[in-house]
């Protein structure tokens, strides 16, 4: 007789959690990723090539990874999770499925603001969140930070992607960490007091807006505007980096650790410590116009041509211990 679906689930939780510990293949690293096959294909094969170890992986959202690592426990045969945005790198240690990576390698490579301070996981790539503006309409001259767009003169000229994605659940996180929540809050109600039109699903369809002529200004990721840029160089698009009188622009992580229960933790060792070596460091930042979390690896040329910037330096964990604050924060305050 077939066994109801809740009741197949908890049996094999249970499966998972008598069955034996996995046999470990030394010349093997299993990897959960949340990035996309295309960008950490080539990476694989490269640390394959150098050390003969191969990398299996697996790639999914972050949600639907970490809740199978919780649940395949001692018997993960995961040696790393591999993901973007500091708040779920965050989770994931909370959650208990990383483990404490004790690396002068690392530690050399990777500054203090972009990593875990316990050594749970390593900002990998850098992500900077910055102000798009419209090169037609817009005089650069008129902006500055993130929390002057919402002053009277961006009244119906603001475009911003939808609050349920977690890049501006981060950026809020850390205003949250810089100004406190009831200041925040006041600058996210101007915000969505700016609004020309109703939040965009993602970041392109944001600057697309702005070329459209929907709105004058948006806040992005600067890696989709390089690959607008890289379709149509003369987009007559922008970028402004702001905050940089003050505490400077807005940056998260794509990063990785060990897993708790990894079969191969000196595999997996190898190759986080690989991926933030030099060769790894500018990979990363081609393939998909990020910057090195590593600082003196040569930027990607497109990248190079925005300029350089001062990035907010409060270490990358606030996002995730304040994404809580902060999404209640925006739910409050109106945006959506």
């Amino acid at each position: 007789m077939p066994m109801r679906p809740a009741l197949s689930f908890v049996t094999a939780l249970l499966a998972l959690a008598l069955a034996p510990p996995l046999v470990a293949d030394d010349d093997q690293v299993t990897v959960y990723s949340a990035r996309q096959e295309h960008l950490i294909k080539p990476l694989f094969d490269r640390f394959t090539e150098e050390t003969g170890i191969r990398v299996r992986y697996v790639t999914d959202n972050a949600g639907p990874l970490l809740a199978r690592l919780k649940a395949e426990g001692r018997n993960t045969p995961a040696d790393m999770l591999m993901t973007v945005d500091a708040g779920n790198l965050w989770q994931a240690a909370e959650e208990g499925v990383l483990d404490s990576v004790d690396s002068e390698t690392l530690r050399g490579n990777i500054p203090d603001y972009l990593r875990d301070p316990d050594g749970q996981w390593f900002g990998l790539s850098v992500r900077a969140r910055t102000i798009i503006y419209s090169t037609e309409r817009v005089d650069p001259d008129q902006l500055s930070t993130y929390e002057a767009l919402a002053g009277p003169e961006w009244e119906g000229r603001l475009c911003l992607r939808t609050s349920r994605k977690v890049y501006n659940q981060s950026l809020v996180a850390m205003m949250i960490a810089r100004h406190g929540e009831e200041k925040t809050q006041e600058i996210v109600e101007g915000w969505v007091d700016n609004l020309a039109a109703s939040p965009f699903s993602n970041d392109t369809s944001v600057m697309q807006a702005i070329e459209a002529g929907q709105c004058d200004v948006g806040i992005v990721n600067t890696y989709y505007f390089g690959r607008l840029q890289k379709d149509d160089p003369d987009i007559p698009l922008a970028l402004h980096w702001a905050n940089q009188d003050e505490h400077g622009v807005h940056v998260n992580v794509s990063g990785a650790g060990i897993t708790r229960h990894a079969g191969n933790p000196e595999g997996a060792r190898k190759l986080l410590e690989w991926l933030s070596g030099e060769e790894a460091q500018e990979m990363f930042g081609a393939l998909n116009l990020e910057y090195p979390a590593s600082e003196d690896v040569p930027l990607d040329d497109l990248v190079a041509a925005w300029g350089e910037f001062q990035p907010d330096t409060i270490n990358v964990s606030e996002a995730g211990r304040l994404q809580v604050p902060a999404v209640m924060l925006m739910d409050r305050a109106g945006y959506r």
